[in-house]
């Protein structure tokens, strides 16, 4: 089922997500919600807080190209990673990446973050699985994990890049009539 993105500035999406203490059918519904809505989005990655769910649950699916004459991505649900109540172990050097995000639509702007990443998490039954990255990967984990928390990606900005953001989103939104 599609789920509603909560957008910018909305004050849910600060909210501390808590941690999963039930690997049920419910978990699993969400876990597939999620998945259904990020990709009707065209995202590589969701956080249930970003469906209205203060639960430590994230998912990321990053696309595969096609070996097709034209260049088309797929998401395969068997992709797709499902993290739950994650946690860095480690974490080294640095990395800039430009970055967006379904809960503010339309807006792009390199981030710096961690190189490389060590997660240790649980999957949709409970199981302890650690991942280690330092691609693509690692920096959607981060992102990810950064809304769990209660923060998005534009506040990592500088404070002139945050300034101008800020002014963009307010003429925009205007401009939407909202």
């Amino acid at each position: 089922m599609l789920r509603e993105i909560i957008i910018y500035p909305d004050k849910r999406l600060k909210q501390l997500s808590k941690p999963v203490e039930k690997f049920d059918q419910e978990l699993h519904t969400l876990l597939d919600d999620m998945y259904e809505t990020m990709i009707a989005k065209n995202g590589v990655g969701l956080a249930g807080i970003q469906i209205g769910v203060a639960k430590q649950v994230l998912i990321i699916n990053i696309p595969i190209e096609t070996d097709s004459q034209e260049p088309q991505k797929q998401q395969p649900k068997e992709n797709t990673l499902e993290v739950i109540n994650p946690r860095i172990l480690e974490a080294e050097g640095k990395n800039r990446y430009q970055e967006g995000c379904l809960s503010v639509p339309g807006y792009f702007e390199e981030v710096e973050r961690y190189k490389r990443v060590k997660v240790e998490y649980q999957d949709r039954y409970g199981n302890i699985t650690i991942i280690d990255d330092d691609d693509f990967l690692a920096i959607a984990l981060q992102h990810e994990m950064d809304h769990l928390g209660g923060r998005l990606f534009i506040e990592r900005l500088s404070l002139l890049k945050r300034k101008k953001f800020e002014k963009e989103w307010k003429k925009r939104q205007k401009r939407k009539g909202k």
